[in-house]
């Protein structure tokens, strides 16, 4: 239909000119070759046109993303760190769809998240330009639901199949993994092979996962696991299984993942309570096992780094970057009281303020919960909760508060307050991909032209021999 077009629209004496075969033949090829322009846009721009609507609100609780978003979607691999809902519709003890959880959330609702407000992943999610990313098990099936991105996060689940069974149901490492590949399965049947792959490998996958490794298995011995495994053996056995998960994803073509390391479990309200600690400090017996274990998890990702040339793969030490927030709490005030006062228009000054109440000045016990630190009962009831949860690092057992989560996502995102990403933060990683894919058009560009180039003259050679 655009060579016909083409040829109505030319006029009589252009008409006469075509009629040489030598040159009606190098303006067909010309258009042929010059048509796969089109499809190097950025595989985002390709998204949009096939799904308008998704530029709006996805799921009605997020504000509305950004229009030019920085990556096509986020997917989210873990356990209750970044749970936003899976557990919702599990039998399950891990589960929090009841208040207080969600209350500083967006909506004011508990949503399944395992936090007062914001898990990481939402404010990821922003930064990217993206909505809040919605459950696997909280949506149709539907391509249109997951264009965006999928969490498959289930609070429980560990990198060891059986971790947490103890709660109840989860969707376990493995588990997750079938339903990525299930996802991309789906993406490939709705929108062909080469839209499918170019949306995969330029979204970033999150995976946030071990804890329970830890508290439901090691640290309880379950199935004499002390005995066979010492810690540092165990923590290679879980940086390894790891690795061939990631090498799986890298297989069905993504290439740019953040690698979360754990919290310091040792400072949990829980296990204060656990070890009976006299005077709030953290349990250094098991904080070394978590130091071990984001160590080898970091020279796994390095090592894969070395081998997997075009995958981007970051590795971010959430011990670090929570222990500086628990040794120098103060310092966090004024980020805090800034946002504050921005909301209540007042004249008032953060030094001012942070000399009232400083920082996060609850280090130890949790908002929500019962017995020494909070961390004895689980929070399972409105009364059990703090008023103000951001003058606390905890909001329960194991999980941080809304505000906690800010900053740690805002190390991820910039390094904002602390340089706890290697070998970059995952804004530096967006640039670079925005760079190589300038790049690559430029390259693919540059040989187009070249090809029509060498084409027009063969024919040009081809019309002066026929004269």
């Amino acid at each position: 239909p655009a060579i016909a077009d083409l040829s109505l629209s030319l006029s009589p004496p252009r008409v006469a000119f075509m009629e040489s075969p030598a040159r009606t033949f190098s303006v067909l090829i010309a258009i042929l070759l010059l048509s796969p322009i089109a499809a190097l846009e950025y595989p985002q721009e390709s998204v949009n046109k096939l799904y308008p609507h998704l530029m709006s609100n996805a799921n009605g609780i997020s504000p509305a993303p950004n229009p030019q978003p920085r990556a096509p979607a986020l997917f989210v691999i873990g356990d209750s760190s970044v749970d936003c809902g899976t557990n919702n519709f599990l039998g399950t003890f891990a589960r929090a769809d009841r208040p207080p959880y969600g209350r500083d959330f967006d909506t004011g609702q508990p949503t399944g998240r395992f936090c007062n407000g914001r898990i990481p992943v939402d404010f990821i999610a922003l930064e990217l330009g993206l909505p809040f990313v919605p459950s696997y098990l909280g949506q149709s099936g539907s391509v249109n639901d997951m264009i965006r991105g999928v969490n498959y996060a289930s609070a429980g689940a560990g990198i060891i199949f059986s971790s947490g069974s103890e709660l109840g149901q989860h969707i376990s490492l493995s588990q997750q993994m079938q339903q990525v590949m299930d996802t991309f399965q789906l993406f490939i049947l709705s929108m062909g092979e080469d839209a499918a792959y170019g949306l995969i490998s330029n979204s970033i996958f999150y995976i946030s996962i071990g804890s329970n490794d830890f508290i439901h298995y090691y640290l309880r011995n379950a199935s004499n696991v002390q005995s066979l495994y010492l810690p540092w053996r165990f923590n290679q056995f879980l940086a390894q299984t790891m690795k061939l998960e990631i090498q799986n994803l890298y297989n069905a073509n993504v290439r740019n993942v953040v690698v979360m390391g754990l919290a310091p479990l040792g400072c949990a309200p829980y296990y204060l309570w656990l070890y009976q600690s006299k005077t709030g400090q953290c349990i250094e017996t098991i904080n070394d096992m978590i130091l071990e274990f984001n160590f080898a998890m970091r020279f796994m990702v390095e090592e894969l780094n070395r081998k997997l040339l075009d995958a981007n793969i970051i590795f971010c030490d959430a011990l670090e970057g929570s222990m500086d927030i628990i040794k120098n709490h103060n310092r966090y005030g004024e980020k805090s009281c800034s946002s504050i006062l921005r909301s209540i228009n007042t004249s008032l000054s953060c030094a001012f303020i942070i000399r009232l109440a400083p920082g996060f000045n609850v280090t130890t016990d949790a908002c929500c919960g019962l017995g020494m630190y909070r961390g004895w009962i689980m929070c399972i009831s409105p009364d059990m909760a703090c008023n103000n949860a951001s003058s606390h690092i905890w909001w329960d057992q194991f999980h941080p508060t809304h505000a906690v989560n800010e900053i740690l996502a805002d190390n991820v995102w910039s390094s904002r307050h602390t340089s706890m990403c290697y070998p970059m933060n995952l804004q530096e990683l967006i640039a670079q991909n925005a760079k190589n894919n300038s790049r690559e058009k430029r390259i693919e560009l540059d040989n187009l032209s070249y090809h029509v180039y060498t084409v027009f003259m063969s024919c040009s050679l081809l019309e002066l021999n026929e004269v």
